[in-house]
Parts: structure tokens; sequence; C-alpha cells
């Protein structure tokens, strides 16, 4: 199995473009998703949250308050940084669990979507193909501001907080271009999921790991044999 891993910048269409991966039987594991898991009340990363932060980012059912903490932290770079170590080993922890989840049941690839892939740079180096999603930046601007209820001061205050979309898809081997109708998009992410049904990639990696672990069990095969028979008594 290999890792398809897909961005963009936020209010791009990112989940959308992962609905139609899953209409076409493609796992995504999702780091939004994850991110709430590990910041529910009583986990690790909530304490941290709560004793960094104060009692003020979390709601009266002590769930983190995801409005007024990213106000903190996107007013200040040092604040977002702590967050960041806090929240992202677990967050990892939690979509690599998912992964293995996803080989066993013998899929060929799966998709990660990442929405900070190249902000923190964590998971470029396991993943196969990368997979970007743009829109016109006063669209993105529109989405953010309509989706949010944002100010437009707000809502550019998000957007720049992370890379920008040029350079993202430079550092990308598909771009998905999100500022048409849905039906185009659509079209785009079909025509990427035939390419990468196509791939035969992840046979490669099945054998390697094949290889790995017969390798493995030879081995503890001759140590067990080796050991038996200096347990046997001499004749």
């Amino acid at each position: 199995m290999f890792i398809v891993g897909l961005t963009g910048g936020i209010a791009t269409g990112k989940s959308t473009v992962c609905e139609v991966f899953r209409e076409h039987g493609v796992p995504i594991v999702d780091a939004d998703a994850a991110a709430r898991k590990v910041v529910e009340p009583g986990k690790p990363a909530w304490h941290k949250i709560r004793n960094e932060f104060g009692a003020e980012v979390t709601c009266n059912d002590g769930t983190i308050n995801r409005e007024k903490l990213g106000d903190l932290i996107f007013n200040d770079v040092e604040k977002r940084k702590k967050l960041n170590a806090f929240t992202h080993p677990d967050i990892y922890k939690e979509m690599c669990w998912q992964a293995f989840k996803y080989f066993f049941q013998g899929h060929p690839f799966i998709v990660m979507d990442l929405p900070l892939l190249f902000e923190t740079g964590k998971m470029l180096h396991y993943l196969h193909k990368i997979i970007v999603v743009t829109c016109e930046e006063d669209l993105q601007l529109q989405r953010l501001m309509e989706r949010s209820g944002f100010t437009e001061a707000k809502a550019k205050l998000r957007i720049s907080a992370q890379m920008s979309q040029d350079r993202k898809a430079e550092m990308s081997n598909f771009v998905i271009e999100n500022s048409s109708s849905i039906q185009d998009m659509r079209d785009q992410t079909i025509k990427i999921i035939n390419v990468l049904k196509s791939s035969n990639y992840h046979w490669r990696l099945r054998l390697i790991l094949g290889f790995c672990c017969t390798v493995l069990l030879a081995g503890a095969f001759w140590l067990r044999n080796r050991n038996t028979k200096q347990l046997l008594p001499s004749l």
C-alpha cells in the first residue's frame, strides 16, 4: 500500500475532493478528524492545552473551543508552535494507526488529508504522491468568510498563516483547480484516481515487506533451532 498526500489552503475544497475519493472506494485518513480525537477531554494533549492556554479555551462540556483557541494561536506564532508541539505527535500516531489498519485490509493506496503538509514537513518522506487543491484567492477568501462567519481581516489572517497556493502547487504531483463547477472538480479528481489505481507501486512495497518478514522469520527459526541443539545433552 502506498500513501497519497492531499493538501491545499484553507477553504479551497479539500473535504469535497475527499468525498469523491471515498465514493470510489479510496480510504481517507483525515488529519482534522485525528486532531479532534486527540484533544478530547481527558486526553494528554487536552490537559496540556488547558494548562497552557487556560480554561477559557474550553466549552462548558469540557471540549476544546476551537474558535477561541484559533484566535489565540493565529495571532501569536510562538503559541501556535506550542499547540503544534502538544498535538502533532499524537495526531501522527493516530493517523499511522489508521493507515496500518487499511494496509491489513488490502487497500492498494490511501489518501491522507494533511492541510499543513508542507508547513510542517513531517509526512513528506512517507508519501508516494502529493495532490494539492487550489482555487482563486478571491474565491478562497469568500468561501472562508461564508463558511466560518469571519470578518475579511480575520479570514485573511487565517489564509496568510499558511504557505501560498502557488508554492504548494509547485511542490505537488497533481493539482486540482477548484474555482469552477463541482462537476469540473469531480472530473479532475476522477482522472487522478484512475492514474493512482493503475499504479503497480503497491505490489513492489508488499513484495519488499514480504521479503523482510521472510528474512526475519527465517532468522528467528534458525536461532530457535540453534538454541535447541545447544540445550540437547551430548551422547
